[in-house]
């Protein structure tokens, strides 16, 4: 007991009548439980205009091939569906009896309001009254709710995430320190990142790469198109020439092919050697192409930006699939699961390269910190998310950030303080 605390008892007041002050001395000094009050979900997006959700999603209709010649012309089953210009994402807030308000971010792209029922009706019930330092083991209770009933991966892992960045957030206020101290102190002093280039032409497209790289971009991506044969690969020559000494060219199929053809496209990036990495050249549950399709190449093979969890990405390493993984912390169930899976490469040699997809400040910050705080980090997406409309204009005190690295602040948590202003115009529900 305290010696302030004595004098208040010998007094006839209550220990626990503590001043502001006092109540943030203790909750940095160790003095725990802190207790969870409440869990909100909100649903973000931007244009934040009246479209009803259900007109906002998009797909290619039954029937639509490829449109390659001869054999390369099939059925397109990689496209998935969009949202008509839209950004959308789901923002969690989990209150404390303390005080102390964490945040954190789900990968919502599509349907943002199922990600916020399971965490309003099966979660959030379940977190209220935990100790919220109990981060690990609140995932770990979290996620096997379900389980058992087949659900450990996609939009219950993205909702499980948000909950798990609150946490960490929560925990460094309570610790007064950035999470990445919490994860065991930083590599580097920055997080390089890499951008994404398009262009109606492939003047266009090696215009921007060139402007990419020399405003301080080491690595651009782009896409490689999908069941068109080879006809594309003059595209991507064209950009890794452009570049070449200055910066590489990384490029990302959604799954376009099928193995036989992914080796006859893989061995013409071969030939171009300015390759940083080919991303998702295969659907992601074909598991016997992948293994085969690294073996069969010398461009290095990416994967991982659909995988939920730590099991699956155990079952990709293990069977030697790819040269570089890019899990996404929003989606593969927050900092608790990623930083497991990054650590289980890092024991494959294999590097670890966050994807950030769309989404607010809060998600790009929260990879910044892993990637930080991660050896086999080689690179981060994201490189102008933070200039966006859900970027550092919803923060009271921006981000750093420059072309071709992010640096997580100092400040306790994730450093994300939201202007609530700002905020407020993006919130849909």
């Amino acid at each position: 007991m305290r010696r302030r605390d004595m004098f208040r008892i010998a007094a006839g007041v209550p220990a626990i009548a503590l001043s502001a002050q006092e109540t943030l001395s203790r909750k940095r000094t160790g003095v725990g439980p802190v207790k969870i009050t409440s869990v909100e979900a909100l649903v973000i997006r931007t244009p934040g205009d009246s479209t009803p959700p259900g007109q906002l999603v998009t797909m290619p209709p039954v029937g639509t091939m490829t449109g390659g010649v001869g054999l390369w012309n099939r059925l397109d089953l990689a496209s998935p569906s969009r949202t008509k210009g839209h950004t959308q994402a789901v923002l969690v807030r989990i209150r404390t009896a303390q005080g102390i308000t964490g945040w954190g971010e789900c990968h919502a792209p599509e349907a943002p309001r199922v990600h916020k029922t399971l965490i309003t009706d099966l979660f959030g019930p379940l977190l209220i009254g935990q100790d919220a330092l109990d981060v690990e083991p609140q995932w770990e209770r979290m996620y096997s709710t379900e389980r058992l009933r087949g659900y450990s991966t996609g939009v219950y892992t993205e909702a499980l995430a948000g909950i798990d960045l609150a946490l960490w957030d929560i925990l460094g206020q309570f610790a007064g320190l950035p999470v990445y101290r919490l994860l065991g102190g930083k590599f580097r002093e920055s997080v390089p990142t890499y951008t994404g280039i398009d262009g109606n032409s492939t003047s266009e497209l090696k215009e921007n790469a060139v402007k990419a790289i020399e405003e301080g971009f080491t690595v651009v991506k782009m896409g490689l198109s999908k069941g068109r044969g080879t006809s594309d690969i003059g595209r991507v020559l064209a950009v890794a020439g452009a570049i070449a000494g200055k910066g590489q060219v990384s490029v990302d199929s959604l799954g376009a092919y099928k193995l036989y053809e992914a080796v006859k496209l893989g061995r013409e990036l071969d030939r171009i050697g300015n390759i940083g990495w080919w991303e998702d050249p295969l659907m992601p549950d074909d598991l016997e192409g992948y293994p085969k399709l690294a073996e069969a190449l010398d461009v290095p093979i990416c994967a991982g930006e659909e995988l939920c969890n730590r099991f699956q990405f155990r079952d990709l390493l293990v069977s030697k699939s790819a040269d570089i993984i890019n899990p996404d912390v929003c989606r593969a169930g927050g900092i608790t699961e990623t930083r497991r899976i990054a650590a289980m490469a890092d024991a494959h040699g294999v590097l670890l390269a966050p994807h950030v997809s769309t989404g607010t400040a809060l998600y790009v910050a929260a990879s910044a910190h892993l990637g930080l705080s991660t050896s086999n980090l080689v690179i981060m997406e994201g490189g102008r998310s933070l200039a966006g409309p859900l970027g550092n204009r919803l923060l009271r005190q921006p981000l750093p950030w420059k072309p071709g690295s992010i640096t997580p602040p100092d400040r306790a948590g994730w450093g994300v303080e939201f202007q609530e202003s700002e905020l407020n115009k993006v919130i849909a529900g």
